[in-house]
């Protein structure tokens, strides 16, 4: 009984991992306003969100006040690689209607405005 119930568990765990969403990861923005970041996307319910975790500049990694901060809120999977969510814009602190798609390790992110009609985005490449 013991073996099966150690069977069990393992097989879980192994379930666990095996369905990891392709998006979870670390990601490395573009640069915006001088400044880039890695983005640590991550489950949050039953959605998605990323959080900054490092941030760089010309002189290097530096502590910027955003460490910590969300980025990206409350992504749903929409299929196909795409995502639907809100995310924020450390530089002008306003929050978008947000869309990600994954291809492979680039992901492309985008806030929108007008309903999804007006998008300004960026390509992440990913770390891990």
């Amino acid at each position: 009984m013991r073996k099966a119930l150690l069977t069990l568990a393992t097989l879980m765990l192994g379930a666990t991992t095996a369905l990891a969403d392709p998006v979870e990861g670390t990601w490395k923005t573009q640069v915006d306003d001088g400044a880039y970041a890695h983005v640590q996307i991550a489950p949050c319910g039953p959605a998605f969100c990323g959080t900054i975790v490092k941030t760089f500049n010309s002189s290097g990694e530096y502590k910027s006040p955003n460490l910590g901060k969300q980025l990206v809120r409350g992504m749903t999977p929409a299929g196909s690689g795409k995502y639907e969510g809100k995310v924020w814009r450390p530089s002008n602190n306003k929050i978008y209607v947000g869309k990600l798609e994954l291809n492979g390790n680039a992901l492309t992110m985008k806030g929108c405005v007008a309903g999804g009609l007006i998008c300004s985005g960026q390509t992440w490449s990913r770390l891990n």
